[in-house]
């Protein structure tokens, strides 16, 4: 079969869209009504693009203002590109818009704007907020512009900031706006991933996955593109093996038959091996190579410059006077699109294609004129000269284009990119020892700033064996203990780094009490009376700390240790940093002492007033908090406290929801796996909490989080004496006895004292249950803990128990009982009153069923069948069915609305949307949100209809 002749001579694309009517059609649907959001899914040459592009060239988005920007390989230090891209050419229908002073953050961003845009604000200290500015300046102007689709591709490559910024705008997406986002699926990240997880369910939403195409629709669009009434099948199959299904591959295909001039003949099966060992399809490969090399040699020439620069160019840049034909040549190939000027491969396989087949030497070559044109750009592009320059060999100038880069990125506050650019710099270059100490700072702070911080610690090490200057090594060993610290390897080393570094930081106070913060804070590997006299020093030099968010820092930073070690005056300070921050919004560092405050204050005993802390944190730090992290960590230590407290209606299914949302964060991921396997285990599926408890205690102990052993070792102590085999958790329990000992976290250890108590009398050892809980009270004594009261009055009541002091052991367990309850903590109440209950039953005392019947109230309303099992057992052998009355109500007042709470429940119970109560009541969505959110939370619905049912009267 001969080609068409229509074919011959041009370009080889489907003049109809292939395979894709339904992904289509539903697009269609969607972009109908407001607010939307599309995702586009799957590999490289699927597609995407062409879907997308027939989307906008369709009469559903007549009337509507088509945004469109696209993130690129080669990535430039500014922030938010493919954002910027789409909004740099609207000042004229922004004229005349109502904007609000907060846009004039934008000016910087998009200066193409500015004659529209409010003067710039004044700077704010934290580069959290300063982003969360630009992005509500940013939504603010895709609101003014009315009725829009906004189309971002190929998210597998952007920055950090732009895939922030569109997870933020799913939380305030305007009702005019549709969405429409691609990327490759296979190597797109969990966060591009998760920018659609948390949308508001006002927004209409699909998710799209390309397929590849079969070998019946491969004979569609090969019959389309040759013009053909019909291919064969036979033809349509081989076609599909070699494109792999790729549309972009087919077309490829038949643009070398048509260069040919003949069919292409069956070559055997190697394709499909040798396409799993490469990264571009081999036929996208073999056939772009193949019509490169038919081209002329200056036609060629300027294929391999395109390659080189990836990007599309002016035409003046690609090319030279003499090179006008050769440009003809290569567009007439197909290969090349000229879009509004600029010139460059139609797709960037067939550019890799091309730029894989140069030889190096020429390669380096070409990259070195690359870097010459692109000199020419205004403004110009420091990533992409930086990129030059370094595969042209022109290393000296690759290091200062790269730091100008890493400077301009952290101007911008795109940490990440400047992280990149130094990092490479520090690894591939050789600078001087002053110069290499600089960077290495510059690059440690900035890693800081990220999520996940790459491993820079063998920079930093590598940076202080070199003779560096006191202050620039004082930020050096901190730097390195910060990033030891957030890795949890090498303790020992960690507080080294910070001990060192707090002597050489003495002019710069605030770095300086965090190191001393740093060394005080167990687990430290000091004896208990240096890692006070650190902590001791730290306060002594809080005074001195001028700037407020640092101070505010290191203060929770002490308050967080105090609180576990049981130093009442934690107390004081948390009431210092609350006065000091309080009646506004949190900064990001005020947020983490909320945070750190609150999580030590909840594992320490004091449920309530952890409670409050971690709920401010969540109300008050919300808007700052980009990612959601901060606010997802506070509501894990949430869900924690409603564990302690015994408020477990609906817990193991927001148990689960948070797991998903950390499954890359370890630390909170194993506080989530802790929660759930006791949650399994008390609710009668023993055997299955088993195997979790165990592996998250130990990765807990790998990780060093001892205070976090606590809480599983009590559970295993508990499902062993149960068993009749305690030796093994015993012996666990005593191993992790010596950290929490040498660590003095007494307040926060003795919530396993009952279990622990039981398991050894369970293995026959009363003398050494007595010895432990002698131990703990005299540890204990004089300190802030609020669960020692009742945890040793349930241990001693353990011990009399063992001896048969029915009396005495009644009393104690009593109680334990009253004072779990003032904690509060509901479950180990109702664990007491049974065993007050078995004790009067022995008395033949008539109290022992009004304890009886309050321990199977509780366990009833918690749902803890294993304990009420055991409860209605022991009823039965003594002759008394036991009553469910009287049993706690859940909740109290950690559980009250606040006025804002109320005031935004009871309009979202009528049926407002979160748009309409933020414009009624001059909030941003986000924050109606958080506050519909902590309502339903505290009443316990599971929707906005239980809601108004908790808050309307009914008829």
């Amino acid at each position: 079969m001969q080609l068409n002749e229509r074919v011959r001579g041009g370009r080889v694309v489907s003049p109809v869209l292939v395979a894709r009517e339904k992904e289509l059609a539903r697009l269609v649907a969607l972009v109908e009504g407001a607010p939307a959001v599309a995702v586009v899914e799957g590999e490289a040459g699927i597609g995407k693009s062409r879907l997308t592009a027939e989307l906008l060239g369709g009469p559903a988005v007549a009337g509507l203002r088509v945004l469109a920007g696209a993130c690129v390989q080669i990535r430039e230090p500014f922030p938010l590109g493919p954002v910027v891209e789409a909004l740099r050419g609207r000042a004229s229908e922004l004229a005349g818009a109502a904007l609000s002073p907060v846009t004039g953050a934008l000016r910087e961003l998009l200066p193409e704007l500015a004659a529209e845009l409010p003067p710039t604000p004044p700077p704010l200290d934290d580069r959290a907020a300063e982003r969360h500015r630009v992005f509500r300046g940013l939504a603010e102007v895709l609101t003014a512009l009315g009725p829009a689709v906004l189309v971002v591709e190929d998210l597998h490559w952007a920055d950090g900031q732009t895939v922030e910024f569109l997870t933020y705008l799913m939380s305030v997406l305007p009702g005019t706006l549709r969405v429409v986002l691609t990327y490759r699926g296979e190597e797109a990240s969990e966060a591009v991933r998760a920018i659609t997880a948390r949308a508001p369910d006002t927004i209409r939403a699909e998710h799209l996955v390309l397929p590849p195409l079969d070998a019946a629709q491969t004979r569609v669009m090969a019959s389309a593109i040759l013009g053909a009434e019909e291919v064969t099948a036979e033809f349509a199959e081989h076609l599909c093996l070699r494109a792999s299904g790729l549309p972009l591959a087919v077309q490829e295909l038949l643009a070398l038959l048509r260069d040919r001039g003949t069919l292409i003949r069956w070559e055997g099966g190697w394709a499909r091996r040798a396409l799993e060992e490469l990264d571009v399809p081999s036929g996208v490969r073999a056939s772009v190579r193949e019509r490169v090399a038919r081209l002329s040699p200056g036609a060629k020439e300027v294929a391999e410059r395109a390659a080189v620069l990836q990007l599309p160019v002016p035409l003046a840049l690609l090319s030279g006077p003499d090179d006008v034909g050769a440009i003809d040549e290569v567009l007439g190939s197909g290969l090349f699109a000229d879009t509004g000027g600029l010139v460059g491969f139609r797709h960037v396989l067939a550019a890799q294609a091309v730029y894989e087949a140069i030889p190096l030497g020429r390669r380096q070559a070409l990259h070195a004129a690359a870097a010459d044109t692109v000199r020419g750009l205004r403004p110009v592009p420091l990533g992409r000269l930086a990129h030059h320059l370094r595969r042209a060999g022109r290393a000296g100038q690759w290091v200062e284009a790269a730091i100008e880069a890493a400077e301009q990125a952290s101007r911008l506050g795109d940490d990440a990119e400047a992280a990149r650019l130094l990092e490479e710099v520090l690894r591939d270059a050789d600078l001087p020892a002053a110069r290499r100490a600089e960077l290495t700072v510059k690059l440690g702070w900035a890693a800081l700033e990220l999520l996940r911080p790459p491993p820079v610690a063998d920079l930093v090490t590598g940076a202080l064996e070199q003779d560096v200057p006191p202050p620039l090594r004082g930020q050096l060993r901190m730097l390195l203990a910060l990033h030891l610290e957030r890795t949890r390897t090498d303790g020992a080393r960690i507080g080294e780094a910070f001990a060192r570094a707090a002597e050489d930081l003495a002019g710069e106070p605030g770095l300086a009490a965090w190191a001393m913060a740093g060394v005080g804070r167990p687990p430290s590997g000091l004896p208990p009376e240096e890692s006070r006299s650190w902590l001791e020093r730290a306060l002594a030099t809080l005074p001195a700390v001028a700037d407020p968010a640092m101070r505010m820092l290191v203060l929770g930073k002490i308050a967080m240790i105090f609180v576990v070690m049981g130093d009442p005056r934690w107390a004081a300070l948390a009431g210092d940093l609350l006065r000091e921050t309080g009646g506004r919004r949190l900064l990001r560092r005020e947020v983490n002492a909320y945070r750190s405050i609150g999580g030590a204050a909840l594992f320490s005993g004091h449920h309530r007033e952890g409670r409050r802390l971690l709920t401010a944190a969540v109300e008050e730090g919300a808007e700052p908090d980009l990612r959601g992290r901060l606010e997802l960590r506070c509501l894990v230590n949430l869900a924690a406290a409603d564990y302690f407290e015994g408020s477990w209606r609906g817990l193991p299914d927001r148990m689960q929801e948070l797991r998903d949302q950390f499954g890359d964060e370890p630390h909170e991921r194993i506080l989530v796996d802790i929660v759930t396997a006791c949650l399994a285990a008390v609710q009668g599926r023993q055997e299955a909490a088993l195997a979790p408890l165990l592996d998250a205690a130990a990765e807990a102990r790998a990780r060093g989080q001892f205070d976090d052993l606590v809480v599983p070792l009590a559970m295993l102590l508990r499902l062993a004496a149960a068993r009749g085999e305690p030796e093994p958790a015993i012996e666990a329990a005593v191993e992790a006895g010596h950290h929490w000992e040498a660590s003095e976290l007494w307040p926060v250890a003795v919530r396993a004292l009952p279990a622990l108590t039981e398991a050894l009398l369970a293995a026959g050892r009363p003398d050494e249950a007595a010895g432990v809980v002698a131990r703990h009270a005299a540890r204990l004594a004089g300190l802030d803990a609020p669960l020692a009261a009742p945890a040793l009055a349930h241990a001693r009541g353990l011990l009399a128990e063992a001896g048969e002091e029915w009396g005495r052991a009644a009393a104690e367990f009593a109680a334990a009982a009253d004072a779990f309850e003032l904690v509060p903590a509901r479950y180990e109440a109702a664990q007491a009153h049974e065993k007050a209950a078995a004790c009067l039953f022995a008395l033949d005392d008539p109290e022992a069923a009004v304890r009886l019947g309050r321990a199977v109230a509780a366990y009833a309303d918690l749902g803890a069948r294993w304990d009420l099992d055991r409860a209605t057992g022991l009823g039965r052998r003594w002759g008394v069915r036991a009553a469910a009355q009287g049993a706690p109500a859940p909740g109290g007042g950690d559980h009250a609305l606040s006025a804002r709470q109320e005031q935004v429940a009871r309009l979202a119970a009528e049926g407002l949307t979160n748009q309409q109560i933020a414009r009624q009541l001059f909030l941003s969505p986000k924050t109606v949100d958080k506050h519909v959110s902590a309502a339903m939370r505290k009443v316990g619905a599971r929707s906005r209809t239980e809601l108004a049912r908790h808050l309307l009267p009914s008829d």
